[in-house]
């Protein structure tokens, strides 16, 4: 039989089982990071059907829902319950930096990992500048051919 002693871990138990119902699903932990030209978001989602995780876009938010069952047999007798179980939902407001129309996404091991590329104008380039000289000789060479002709 299994033996516990941290007092409060049953009352986060029950707030989180409270929090989190059907209209407040519960959190998914992730972690988000840029990889060169790609922003990369991992989405902890352990134990976790890969049938039962729904990804969409919608005007930049990136919407991740997804439920798990309970995996003790119906009239099991629950001695320790600390694993969630249920609904599962995050919600990510995407900038205009990144290309939603051509994100990939795979589930492996419980972690859902979604890599958007950043878009093309949003990428760092290289800016000439020019210098006075060639600024000056711009402006004389205007000047010459918008000035009337003499007879």
């Amino acid at each position: 039989m299994l033996m516990r002693t941290d007092p409060f871990r049953e009352m986060d138990r029950l707030a989180q089982q409270m929090l989190a119902t059907a209209s407040r699903p519960a959190p998914v932990p992730i972690d988000a990071y840029r990889d060169g030209d790609h922003f990369v978001v991992e989405f902890d989602l352990p134990g976790v059907d890969a049938k039962s995780v729904d990804l969409t876009v919608e005007q930049n938010v990136l919407t991740v829902h997804s439920t798990r069952e309970r995996s003790a047999p119906e009239g099991a007798e629950l001695i320790v319950g600390e694993r969630q179980y249920g609904t599962f939902t995050r919600q990510l407001f995407l900038g205009d930096a990144l290309d939603t129309d051509r994100l990939e996404a795979r589930y492996d091991a419980g972690v859902l990992i979604v890599r958007i590329p950043v878009a093309e104008r949003a990428k760092p380039r290289r800016v000439e500048i020019g210098t006075g000289d060639s600024q000056s000789e711009a402006i004389e060479a205007h000047a010459q051919n918008a000035a009337p002709a003499h007879a």
